[in-house]
């Protein structure tokens, strides 16, 4: 624990709104309103906690909606700590219906999420999260306010089952979109076995984008330990949004801040912890936003310094074979930490939120099933996290390497006299739409040696970072059971995607990046071993392209359609750098620079 005395009642934050004799008029203002609908005086003034609920759950995010009934369970728990509950709204954020994408989203929640915890009278907030975005956003401005802050989860949905078959979402979708585009299924069957996969309230229950990083919120001792990964529906979960209501109050009273625990240790630990998991190709761009946030520089070879040979030990789809119930009952997020622990990979005096240490909280926690979870020395991929490559078209472009299927590495990474590497001529696709008018063309003659390029789909370009790199080979080829081709891309792909496609690149496209030099039917080389992805021409061919794309105006892409849309591209850094708006990392802890009176 931090060696800061414990707050008394007339340190706290919300006195300078409620209990504040030398400016009566506006104390009188601030409390005349909440008390119209019966709040009562003694609540507000007496000097306990007022503990701010960020609730994410609405009927535009159905993965968060439970935590309208949670934050009940929530409420209960603050005041049996002694605190005050207010709830208020999160701007929302879905992954699957948000258009262009939800990538968008997750800035413009953390700048509004700020303005809350900076503007109005809170000294603790309890952070509802599940959706992808919806937990990078709550971190990054917990770290932004560094007011006493703690994250509860809404937990995956059930196990989605067709017959005997488990069915993972996000992972069917693109299992059954080759299956339709050979025929072999129709679209009434398509949806209804997609359908299958979403049986119950919750977030994906693969370990996609949403359970990796609310897992991340655990790993980096954000959240209480265990509790990332209860399905949504169990007892459990109400059960522990309780446990965490109370936790916050006292919380408050001990000072316990995320400064105190988002050290440079805990974003380490949770690149190991990730590694194992499987976790998603999105995580890195989100646990390097919410370092630069808290302060620290975390950076795409950190990835694969501390992540490359960790082996994978959640056999989760989609580098696994099962889904978040069995992860959970297995021990979930503890247990691998555990197996982490004894193999020494792990900074086990990290602090968390319960004030115990990552050590304290999991050694000892081992699994409960070594099919689900296994032994650090029985893995299931021996070095199961991310390279980051680069070379002269990007400085930064990822690859998960938990996801190497063996016909992937089969037929590209087998070569006896050039392991780990492979060439290939490229097709390149301007964004999504041009890549769905085009994949079936007969004139870009693709074939199971092509490389499918994705541009102008990073931050700027789409604008907010698509999700689209993971791109299915033309119908042709399916047909004669080629079913993957790699990819590369200046965009995401996600979290549930089981593709090893090489993403995220950095600088894009649209900002001056090499993928825009690039033309269908160039040869790229990359090597694994190397760490290198390259065109291959000459110095001079490449710098003549660049001179003809600057004097025809560089890039072009869709114009602006929002105003959020402009401000975001007129500030926003590239994916290997978190995808943050520039200005707003340098603040720090300024729930601490108590804003100006208002009256």
């Amino acid at each position: 624990m931090p060696q800061r005395p414990r707050r008394t009642s007339d340190q706290l934050r919300s006195r300078w709104w409620f209990d504040n004799p030398d400016h009566a008029g506006t104390t009188a203002l601030c409390l005349e309103r909440y008390m119209n609908y019966g709040i009562t005086l003694e609540e507000l003034s007496s000097g306990k906690p007022i503990i701010g609920i960020a609730q994410s759950g609405s009927d535009l995010t159905p993965c968060n909606r439970h935590h309208i009934q949670l934050v009940e369970r929530v409420k209960a728990g603050i005041r049996a700590a002694g605190g005050v509950p207010f709830e208020f709204p999160l701007h929302p954020i879905h992954e699957n219906v948000r258009r262009p994408t939800a990538a968008l989203d997750r800035n413009l929640a953390y700048l509004g999420l700020v303005e809350v915890l900076h503007g109005y009278p809170l000294d603790g907030v309890l952070l509802t999260t599940g959706c992808d975005k919806t937990t990078p956003a709550c971190l990054m401005a917990a770290a932004t306010a560094d007011i006493p802050a703690i994250v509860l989860s809404g937990g995956p949905m059930l196990n989605g089952w067709r017959g005997k078959d488990r069915v993972g979402s996000g992972t069917i979708v693109w299992e059954l979109r080759k299956r339709l585009a050979t025929g072999e299924i129709d679209y009434p069957e398509f949806l209804a076995r997609i359908a299958d996969s979403a049986p119950s309230v919750g977030h994906c229950n693969t370990m996609g984008t949403a359970s990796t990083m609310n897992s991340m919120a655990e790993a980096l001792g954000m959240s209480l330990p265990g509790s990332a990964m209860i399905p949504a529906p169990y007892k459990e979960r109400p059960m522990v949004a309780y446990a965490t209501g109370a936790r916050i109050v006292e919380m408050v009273w001990e000072d316990l801040r995320p400064s105190d625990i988002l050290t440079r240790e805990a974003f380490e630990n949770a690149i190991v912890v990730c590694s194992a998991l499987g976790g998603s190709s999105n995580a890195p761009v989100h646990i390097n936003a919410i370092a630069r946030h808290a302060g620290i520089e975390l950076t795409n070879d950190d990835w694969q310094r501390l992540g490359h040979d960790i082996p994978l030990l959640a056999n989760v789809m989609p580098a696994g074979a099962y889904l978040g119930e069995e992860f959970f009952r297995a021990g979930g997020v503890p247990a691998v930490v555990h197996e982490l622990l004894t193999a020494g990979r792990l900074h086990g005096d990290a602090l968390t939120v319960n004030g115990q240490t990552l050590q304290a909280n999991c050694f000892g926690q081992e699994t409960q099933d070594e099919d689900v979870i296994l032994r650090y020395d029985h893995p299931l991929v021996e070095s199961a996290g991310f390279l980051n490559l680069k070379g002269n078209l990007f400085d930064s472009a990822l690859m998960k390497t938990s996801v190497i299927s063996e016909d992937f590495r089969r037929r590209f990474l087998s070569n006896p006299g050039d392991l780990d590497a492979f060439e290939g001529k490229v097709a390149v696709f301007d964004g999504s739409e041009d890549y769905h008018a085009r994949i079936d063309d007969p004139a870009l003659e693709i074939d199971e040696h092509t490389i499918l390029v994705m541009r102008g789909a990073g931050p700027v370009g789409h604008p907010g970072g698509a999700e689209v790199v993971n791109m299915q080979p033309p119908e042709a080829l399916i047909k004669r059971g080629i079913e993957s081709l790699p990819c590369l891309g200046d965009g995401r792909q996600s979290g549930t995607s089981g593709s090893p496609s090489i993403l995220n690149a950095s600088p894009e496209a649209a900002t001056g990046g090499g993928l825009a030099l690039l033309e269908s039917g160039d040869r790229i080389r990359i090597d694994l071993k190397r760490g290198e992805a390259n065109l291959l021409i000459s110095v001079d061919e490449l710098a003549a392209r660049r001179a003809r794309l600057e004097a025809e105006g560089g890039y072009p892409y869709r114009d602006h359609q929002t105003p959020w849309q402009e401000i975001q591209r007129s500030m926003v850094e590239p994916l290997d750098r978190g995808m943050t708006l520039a200005p707003a990392t340098k603040y720090r802890a300024i729930a601490w620079d108590l804003p100006r009176d208002n009256h």
